[in-house]
């Protein structure tokens, strides 16, 4: 019984995830070696190579962590001169998950955490404020100096968003992530012609573009096993 039970501590999907992230730790290391990258750049991709393994997992210490490697996260942002990802992840991302960290384990169910839906309402409250808000980055960060104004500022807008819903758990999450995910690839794409020391990057957003796809399926499953166990209660 004993050998039955650490055979299911990792599954098939760990296993996958765990190989893609060596895969992803070399690649990123060969390319910053190629472009003579300072390692301080790169430091924050590879914690997020944990934090994205603990994501496909729905895992509430990937916030704990995620709150820590933004910081480092910032300060790489304003050398690419992405200055709307920066103050994201200065000013709201930081904080807003260490904030998500203790709401999802005063309200944890095994490694994650109780998950929930948003209602018609919210959802429809949010379309308007979200246009309006990004209308207003689109003014104020040309001021900034921006060089990728539309994609920095759907993809920094889209993460606040994100980094919300997923304080409260909202199951939806995971969607949002898969949509910033696929902008965040595009926008890395175009800073690659410039730039190229952004490659390491762009191979991290891809690795990280894979975790939410498992964590998208995770978060369905929880959901619903969750909603099964409280109508059993509810009997």
């Amino acid at each position: 019984m004993k050998s039955n039970k650490k055979a299911d501590l990792l599954t098939k999907k760990d296993i996958f995830i765990i190989a893609l992230m060596c895969c992803t730790a070399v690649l990123i290391t060969a390319t910053a070696i190629h472009n003579k990258q300072n390692f301080l750049q790169i430091l924050p991709l590879y914690v997020s190579l944990i934090i994205g393994m603990l994501q496909s997992r729905v895992s509430r210490f990937a916030s704990m962590l995620g709150s820590v490697n933004s910081l480092l996260y910032g300060a790489v942002y304003i050398h690419f001169n992405l200055y709307g990802s920066a103050l994201s992840a200065i000013f709201f991302s930081c904080p807003i998950q260490a904030l998500t960290f203790i709401r999802w384990n005063k309200h944890k169910s095994g490694h994650s955490t109780v998950l929930r839906r948003m209602t018609t309402r919210q959802r429809l409250l949010l379309l308007p404020v979200f246009a309006v808000v990004l209308a207003a980055m689109w003014f104020v960060l040309p001021l900034l100096g921006s060089e990728y104004v539309f994609l920095d500022s759907v993809t920094t807008l889209l993460g606040i968003v994100i980094y919300f819903f997923t304080m409260f758990a909202f199951v939806e999450y995971t969607a949002l992530m898969l949509v910033n995910g696929a902008i965040g690839i595009a926008l890395y794409l175009q800073v690659l012609g410039s730039n190229p020391e952004i490659a390491t990057h762009l191979i991290f957003s891809v690795y990280s573009f894979i975790c939410v796809i498992f964590a998208f399926f995770e978060a369905k499953r929880l959901y619903k096993t969750q909603q099964q166990a409280e109508k059993e209660l509810k009997k």
